[in-house]
């Protein structure tokens, strides 16, 4: 049984030390990225992909210990030290794959990740960076060839409370990417991991309308849900919204990107 935190205890931090800080992704949208915090303390139900790779890889050994973020406390030093070793080979660090770098109610994680992203921006390195937090305004002064963006599978707060129960409320996320958006960055969402009408009901087109100011759209479907296997025709669902998104980008001069295994024959 996952038993979430209370929201008094949920801003503790712990730290940790590691050996190296970038590294090449495998992940298909990705290039460069950087993991400085290890865990993320949103409690998301899906469940979380980044949690099951850390527990497999022994990195933690329940969800209880995910939701209590691990600040790398080195990861400075290690990025000086790793910008001349991979500044020619990289197209861009992406900000993170396996935590969140703008983590609600986390100020010390939020300043660390504006730190490094200065960093990567002084040596000419664009970033990009997802969220379920709030992107502060702070990050319209830096590069403008940074990218930022949010995770957005729902307008519906029930469904966050239940599902991404510490994480920044929708309206909360939606208005702080479009002050970026306003300042003249370039902004982006991430429709992922969605799910079947048998875990919501939910109108997909007041999803979209509601990001119609963003550059980019991500949509992706909801994977290792058990839910989601049992809805009928849920390939032909996700195929239906795939097609949705990739006419809305195409009528709005959009990029779009759909997540591998998405659309299916």
């Amino acid at each position: 049984m996952i038993v979430l935190p209370e929201m008094d205890m949920q801003n503790r931090i712990g730290y940790i030390k590691r050996k190296s800080l970038l590294y090449k992704t495998g992940v298909e949208y990705g290039n460069y990225t950087i993991n400085h915090v290890q865990g993320c303390s949103h409690g998301c139900l899906y469940p979380c992909y980044a949690m099951l790779m850390a527990r497999r890889f022994g990195k933690i050994a329940t969800y209880e210990e995910w939701l209590k973020p691990k600040i790398v406390e080195n990861a400075v030093e290690l990025l000086k030290k790793e910008i001349p070793n991979h500044k020619t080979k990289i197209k861009f660090v992406h900000f993170c794959f396996s935590t969140d770098p703008f983590m609600y109610g986390y100020k010390e994680i939020e300043e660390l990740s504006i730190k490094l992203i200065k960093m990567l921006n002084e040596a000419q390195i664009k970033c990009t960076a997802l969220t379920k937090g709030c992107l502060p305004i702070e990050l319209a002064r830096l590069s403008d060839d940074n990218e930022f963006g949010i995770t957005l599978i729902s307008l519906d707060e029930n469904f966050r409370e239940k599902n991404e129960p510490f994480s920044a409320s929708y309206e909360e996320r939606i208005e702080r990417l479009y002050k970026l958006h306003k300042s003249g960055i370039r902004t982006w969402v991430s429709i992922e991991p969605y799910p079947t009408p048998n875990i919501i009901q939910q109108d997909f087109d007041d999803i979209l309308n509601a990001i119609s100011f963003v550059d980019k759209i991500i949509f992706g479907k909801m994977n290792y849900n058990a839910m989601v296997s049992k809805c009928t025709g849920y390939k032909e669902y996700f195929n239906l919204l795939s097609e949705k998104v990739i006419n809305f980008c195409r009528k709005y001069n959009k990029e779009y990107h759909i997540k591998e295994g998405t659309i299916t024959k």
